[in-house]
């Protein structure tokens, strides 16, 4: 919580602050009272302030009342050096990694507990895809999501296992399984899922390295790993080495 915004002498902009600092992996909706309880505001208070931030584009109120992230925080977000560079030199690499392949791409980071989509190339196959550009999703059921837990700090990887959710029938939830996973993801160069964020749909990720350190990863999905891991391996590699390489 952001605590001390009502103080005496608080800036407006620390009060704008606190109601933005309220949102969080845990909180990603919220209502007016429960946003005002966690930035230590009175209520009017955030309500005017609020009405200001939905009319920036900050914040966005959906159906049922509560206030979400906006999507122009994303937008200024990817103005930051590091992901806008990041999306700027993998893009030639991406295109052509869609040409080749005709199947839908991600370039995605790792976000706390959580893969955060940087960019998606749509394939031709239908195949069910529930990412988008700066969507979060779960890193135990993705293949993008897969490879950065893999090669995450210990603590962030402890704090995943301990928390495993079940997105559809065959995801992996079990510590011990996932764990034995990721241990073979750092020794084979990439990871897979089969159906573990929707039906219908797998998916093959590898790392982007910058020197020795594993800053993003490139993931196709595909309908089926069986018939269809092959093929596209080598070109993710590639596409992977070569993102890397253009960081510096």
């Amino acid at each position: 919580m952001a605590g001390n915004s009502s103080a005496p002498g608080a800036s407006v902009a620390s009060k704008v602050l606190a109601l933005l600092e309220a949102f969080d992996e845990d909180h990603r909706r919220l209502s007016l009272t429960t946003l005002a309880q966690r930035a230590g505001l009175p209520v009017p208070t955030a309500h005017r302030l609020v009405a200001e931030l939905v009319g920036w584009g900050a914040l966005a109120r959906v159906e049922s009342g509560e206030y979400v992230v906006g999507r122009r925080l994303w937008d200024l977000g990817l103005l930051a050096p590091h992901q806008a560079g990041l999306v700027e030199i993998a893009s030639p690499f991406l295109q052509d990694l869609h040409a080749a392949t005709r199947s839908t791409l991600h370039l995605a980071v790792r976000d706390g507990l959580e893969v955060l989509y940087l960019d998606r190339l749509r394939g031709h196959a239908s195949v069910p895809v529930v990412s988008t550009v700066g969507s979060r999703l779960p890193l135990h059921a993705t293949g993008v999501g897969k490879v950065l837990l893999a090669h995450a700090p210990a603590d962030v990887q402890a704090q995943a296992l301990a928390r495993l959710t079940r997105v559809t029938p065959y995801t992996v939830v079990a510590p011990g399984t996932l764990r034995r996973q990721l241990d073979r993801v750092v020794a084979e160069g990439y990871a897979t899922t089969s159906e573990e964020m929707s039906l219908g749909a797998c998916s093959v990720g590898v790392p982007v390295r910058r020197g020795d350190e594993v800053v993003a990863a490139v993931g196709i999905v595909v309908p089926s790993l069986r018939r269809d891991r092959a093929h596209p391996m080598a070109a993710l590699e590639v596409a992977a080495r070569g993102i890397g390489r253009s960081l510096g």
